[in-house]
């Protein structure tokens, strides 16, 4: 079955509820959102039962698509309201409780986004401009470029010489383990990834460090769970509390019209992120043979010190060590 790229928010499978405590998951934010036992009615007109279920990975969202007339690698970026355009936007929320019929002027209500910002996939169009979501954003993209500071970590990750990028998937060989090895940008094309690693999110899987940090990309969908309980609230929470394989951030189900579905441990009121996880947890093997490459790597960058590491096997992929 085709995984589907994450574009837009992705709702719940089941129907959530707000409760009125600080959030777990968000600083800062001070309610929760939690599953209700209720499946959602679209996961269930889409066909959830026999959709593919698949780990939700904790990173950051990107995009493979052409820019410059090639394959790049795209960071994930909300165009915003102003700061007068929110304060007004939450005012009308706290009154009315519902966005759908308020009115965003999209020319005067948003912040300037930067030189060759695209907005995502399915973003409603109004008098053919983007218009923002229920959240007050207009999900976007824009090209991750050397020397941009602020996607440092999304660099380390592609190397658009060699037209690559650093990909983190179970191996061919023995499924049960992982492999981080090169794909071609262009075989990721319209595909989105998770950025995890040492800067992202707080590195729940405990990958590299500071003095050397490691950044993988990970296409969705690529983890595939294997043995996930009925899609009942009370298994669900049995298999994220007591299956080696349910120690996972989420579940995120791939259905067959196109359609995605999720759920975080959060939204059954459970800890994330956890010590042991069932992707810190598995071997590693690093396939990254640059002889095929008629290009000579920079040593200090991170597909540099891992060629040097080609073919090492590691117990579990938080014991990677650069030099």
């Amino acid at each position: 079955m085709q995984r589907g790229a994450v574009q837009q928010k992705i709702p719940c499978v089941f129907v959530t509820r707000v409760k009125d405590e600080p959030s777990s998951k968000r600083e800062h934010q001070m309610f929760k959102v939690l599953a209700t036992e209720t499946l959602n009615p679209l996961a269930l007109s889409a066909a959830i039962d026999s959709a593919l279920a698949t780990e939700k990975v904790d990173g950051t969202c990107c995009y493979v698509t052409t820019h410059k007339g090639l394959p790049y690698l795209w960071a994930r970026y909300d165009r915003k309201p102003t700061k007068q355009a929110e304060k007004r936007f939450k005012k009308y929320l706290y009154t009315k409780g519902s966005s759908k019929d308020f009115f965003w002027n999209v020319d005067e209500d948003f912040k300037v986004v930067p030189d060759f910002w695209i907005p995502a996939k399915g973003v409603k169009l109004s008098n053919g401009k983007p218009y923002p979501d229920e959240n007050g954003h207009i999900p976007g993209w824009v090209p991750v470029e050397y020397g941009n500071k602020q996607y440092c970590w999304h660099s380390c990750a592609v190397n658009y010489a060699l037209g690559v990028a650093i990909i983190l998937k179970p191996r061919t060989e023995d499924p049960g383990s992982l492999e981080i090895s090169l794909v071609h940008l262009s075989d990721l094309l319209e595909q989105t990834l998770e950025l995890i690693g040492t800067n992202i999110n707080g590195n729940p899987y405990g990958i590299g460090n500071k003095k050397n940090p490691i950044h993988l990309l990970v296409p969705h969908g690529t983890f595939v769970i294997k043995e996930l309980a009925a899609l009942d609230h009370n298994s669900v929470v049995s298999w994220f509390e007591h299956c080696q394989e349910g120690k996972v951030e989420g579940i995120v189900w791939h259905c067959k019209d196109g359609s995605l579905f999720k759920l975080h441990r959060h939204h059954l009121g459970l800890h994330w992120p956890l010590n042991d996880t069932h992707l810190n947890s598995r071997p590693v093997t690093i396939k990254m043979d640059l002889c095929k490459f008629d290009y000579e790597v920079d040593s200090s960058t991170l597909l540099g010190q891992l060629s040097k590491k080609d073919t090492v096997c590691y117990d579990r992929l938080q014991d990677i060590l650069l030099d």
